[in-house]
């Protein structure tokens, strides 16, 4: 048993109860949890194990593999360029990567592509996780796919393929990888513990993802089209990823701009807190007020493709949906989270962002027990 470190306001004392309950009865392994009030600190906690056997404890800079949430910080990064009017998001993404016209793409806008609607919500067969490895590469090979539906008309969550693409933009923009970017202009700048990938000085300190009990399922019944076998969603996930493979060696050298990203509560409350307080960070300022109204924008409101549950889309974050997630309040509220439970919610009215990294994942593929829990409990102290 361990106790629960950090800080935590008396008025979010449930969040700290839930968290220490948790790690108690095993629910958790290691977790960590923040909320940020308009830069104040509320809730700061970490605790729990690194390891499933319980040797390593979970520590203040232990970090671990984020899965999806590091879309969220890939889409900051294609926001900076947007605030500093280098790409534009209802430009076509040929603009800027002119091999992506090819095979009926041309009108596929940057938008898309941050909204999981552009079509290209993976790669074709034959291929293989190792193929994903090679950034490059598999950017150049879904240039040259045909959209798997009409960009636009619904979303399809782009599983792996959403950092090739948004990465590609980057690079070709900026001149830089997305690692870098991402290293240099954002998580630097804004004193965040993040890194796409993680360098191999780091390895000893990364709680290792540990595989849910049972097999991922979407928490809605499934309309029965969506998993035929030449749909977007069975072609999607004709390559996957294990808990197993993010582990590796080979996962962490690679830039997988969707899914590997490293980090933890604190981390991602540093990077994402900027968009809950428009814009601005400790006097800072990354993304102008118009930037931070983008985010907000539907683009996409209906049953996802490839998940098959209900989801609404602004550019580069989930919008409230209370059909899949009734604990994600209403209003200017945009969030997302990873495989497994992590979480991160920004409230832009409340100037909040919740953040909730932890390594035994949940089988829920969005969201999970555990993160409904800590995310009620923050909002519940706040009405009282």
């Amino acid at each position: 048993m361990t106790s629960v470190r950090g800080i935590c306001d008396s008025r979010f004392d449930r969040v700290g109860q839930a968290l220490q309950r948790n790690i108690d009865d095993g629910a958790e392994v290691g977790a960590s949890v923040v909320v940020d009030i308009d830069g104040h600190r509320s809730v700061d906690l970490w605790g729990g194990f690194r390891d499933v056997e319980h040797n390593s404890p979970w520590e203040m800079h232990t970090i671990t593999n984020l899965w999806s949430c590091t879309k969220m910080v890939t889409a900051l990064a294609a926001l900076l360029l947007v605030d500093r009017g280098e790409l534009a998001l209802d430009a076509p993404v040929a603009k800027y990567w002119p091999e992506f016209a090819d095979n009926g793409k041309s009108d596929v806008e940057v938008r898309h592509l941050l909204s999981h609607t552009s079509g290209v919500s993976g790669l074709e067969q034959p291929a293989t996780l190792e193929d994903f490895y090679d950034a490059r590469g598999t950017a150049a090979r879904l240039a040259g796919q045909r959209p798997w539906w009409t960009p636009g008309t619904a979303s399809g969550y782009h599983v792996l393929t959403y950092g090739h693409l948004i990465g590609e933009l980057v690079a070709r923009i900026s001149g830089v990888s997305l690692t870098r970017f991402v290293d240099q202009e954002i998580a630097r700048p804004l004193d965040a513990d993040f890194q796409i990938g993680a360098a191999a000085a780091d390895w000893p300190r990364i709680a290792p993802v540990i595989a849910p009990v049972v097999a991922p399922m979407p928490d809605a019944d499934i309309d029965p089209g969506v998993a035929a076998p030449d749909s977007p969603a069975a072609r999607t996930f004709a390559v996957g990823a294990t808990p197993e493979d993010a582990n590796t060696g080979a996962w962490r050298r690679a830039e997988l701009g969707a899914v590997n990203g490293h980090g933890n509560a604190r981390a991602l409350a540093n990077l994402l807190s900027v968009i809950a307080r428009g814009g601005e960070s400790d006097g800072a300022r990354l993304l102008r007020r118009p930037t931070i109204d983008r985010v907000l924008e539907p683009q996409a409101d209906g049953v996802d493709l490839v998940l098959g549950i209900p989801l609404r889309w602004g550019i580069g974050f989930g919008l409230p949906c209370p059909q899949t997630l009734p604990w994600i309040p209403d209003g200017r509220v945009c969030f997302w989270g990873g495989w497994g439970g992590s979480m991160v919610v920004m409230d832009l009215d409340r100037r909040m962002t919740i953040s909730y990294v932890m390594n035994k994942m949940s089988a829920g593929i969005i969201g999970s027990p555990r993160s409904a829990e800590y995310v009620t409990a923050v909002y519940d102290a706040l009405e009282s």
